[in-house]
């Protein structure tokens, strides 16, 4: 099981002013900050980003489980919101499984953030 995912970001004001909205609606905050860097959860932080001052060469997709389809909307238009740029809105994903239902976000480097829930409607 992981623990927690450290993404590299160009810059970390830049990605916390997209993430600090976007996975709020997810009921995620940055519980530990600094210079460079946040760690965003709900009791512990285990979705990281760190600045690495370049932009990224590899990108990567992040997908945060969902207990609702709501939940899925909600990051969605709070991302969308925050500047994230639209890689596929919220719906079944029936290739995945007959209930997968998800969003699609691009970060401020090009990371596909998805917000996922696999329950029945």
């Amino acid at each position: 099981m992981l623990d927690h995912v450290e993404i590299k970001v160009r810059d970390a004001e830049a990605s916390r002013a997209f993430y600090d909205p976007a996975l709020s609606a997810l009921g995620l905050q940055a519980l530990v900050s600094g210079r460079g860097f946040a760690g965003y959860g709900d009791t512990r932080p285990f979705f990281w980003i760190g600045q690495s001052g370049v932009a990224p060469t590899i990108t990567m997709h992040v997908a945060f489980g969902c207990e609702s389809r709501a939940d899925v909307e909600a990051f969605y238009r709070a991302a969308i919101a925050a500047g994230g740029r639209d890689n596929g809105p919220p719906g079944i994903r029936a290739q995945y499984h007959p209930t997968y239902f998800g969003a699609f976000v691009l970060d401020p480097d090009g990371h596909n953030i998805e917000a996922v829930c696999h329950a029945p409607e």
